[in-house]
């Protein structure tokens, strides 16, 4: 019965550490980001957006022109960047992800060529 329970323990372990350790070790990212929804009107996602700037230039300034996240120059590629920032930035103090709909989480890494989306664990 001894090594029964000794063995159910250790495959329990080696599962937890399965579902830990494959992803980092597959080399594939894991957290959460904050994008533009691409569901909602563009209207909606300028005013988001405007309202993120306003709390915070550092916020916008990688999508100035010459900075790493002006390219692609789009509406939802800015907002992307803009919105991740403050969530990133604010997510411990209350701050969601959300900016009026115009913002969606996602699992997948939006980061390309040189503009990097931080994500920041929770400190809970």
């Amino acid at each position: 019965m001894a090594i029964k329970n000794s063995f159910s323990l250790l495959l329990s372990s080696l599962m937890v550490f399965a579902l830990i350790a494959i992803p980092t070790i597959s080399g594939q990212p894991s957290g959460t980001w904050c994008v533009a929804n691409p569901k909602i009107q563009d209207q909606v996602v300028q005013a988001a957006l405007g309202w993120a700037c306003q709390q915070s230039q550092a916020y916008c300034s990688r999508i100035q022109l010459g900075q790493n996240c002006y390219s692609p120059n789009t509406l939802r590629d800015h907002a992307s960047v803009v919105f991740n920032t403050y969530y990133q930035h604010n997510k411990d103090q209350g701050g969601s992800c959300d900016f009026n709909r115009a913002a969606v989480i996602t699992h997948t890494d939006p980061s390309h060529d040189t503009c990097q989306f931080e994500s920041v664990p929770d400190s809970k």
